[in-house]
């Protein structure tokens, strides 16, 4: 027994599934840039992590693409990519200086990169 029905844009159901696909990836990409430049901008500036985000090559995107994709898409695949995640902060946290002052150098160059864009 169906419930109260909501009227969508289009009378046709196919185009009003391809509408929501659409508002939801366009949503969720808004979401991500959103979440990227307030966790870069908690250390670099709006500015820069503007700048930074526009800066990533095609390869960097695809890149993490996928991870999140392997990350959500099964339990292994997610203690696969958080295990990594975890290793690389640990390891970044016991090099400190250096890989802080390799990190700012790799963001730098990204700004750069974006400004330029």
């Amino acid at each position: 027994m169906p419930g109260p029905s909501i009227p969508g844009p289009s009378t046709n159901a196919m185009t009003n599934l391809i509408l929501a696909d659409i508002a939801l990836r366009a949503g969720g990409a808004l979401l991500r840039r959103g979440v990227e430049r307030g966790l870069l901008g908690n250390r670099t500036g709006a500015a820069k992590a503007k700048k930074i985000i526009r800066g990533r090559t095609m390869g960097e995107t695809l890149i993490g693409t996928a991870l999140a994709r392997v990350a959500t898409r099964s339990v292994p695949g997610a203690i696969m990519v958080g295990g990594g995640l975890l290793a690389k902060t640990l390891y970044d946290r016991r090099h400190g200086k250096s890989a802080k002052a390799e990190g700012e150098a790799a963001v730098d160059a990204k700004a750069k990169k974006g400004e330029k864009e």
